[in-house]
């Protein structure tokens, strides 16, 4: 059974989103994605900066097994990557909550409405 932690937001394609302070989000992917994946060799993810729009394809994980894209949850622009993640990306396999993989401003905070709680997104992967 896969890992879902409380207060976190999930959206459907499997990234988690972790709100801080002053409209800043964390974003990763869940653990059922990264077990679904397999051991992890590399993740590909944009520079500090760019602009993500929701529901819009923003990098990629590569296993073993296959490659996955990854799916914005929400629209804003990147503050900082995980830098760990490009050398080291079987961290996600790890630990796919401590694995984060951006931070990024929201451009509109009412997006996060449209994420899935724990509950929901436990449902979604049973």
């Amino acid at each position: 059974m896969s890992k879902v932690v409380e207060g976190l937001l999930y959206s459907e394609s499997h990234e988690w989103v972790k709100v801080e302070s002053n409209g800043v989000v964390i974003v990763g992917i869940t653990d059922f994605a990264q077990s679904q994946l397999g051991s992890v060799v590399f993740v590909d993810l944009p520079e500090a900066g760019t602009k993500l729009q929701k529901e819009v394809e923003f990098g990629a994980v590569e296993s073993v097994k296959a490659a996955s894209d990854l799916i914005s949850p929400i629209t804003g622009e990147i503050l900082e990557i995980n830098e760990d993640l490009i050398g080291e990306p079987e961290k996600v396999n790890e630990d796919a909550f401590a694995a984060w993989m951006l931070k990024v401003e929201l451009t509109d905070p009412s997006e996060l409405d449209d994420l899935l709680s724990p509950a929901q997104y436990a449902e979604l992967i049973k």
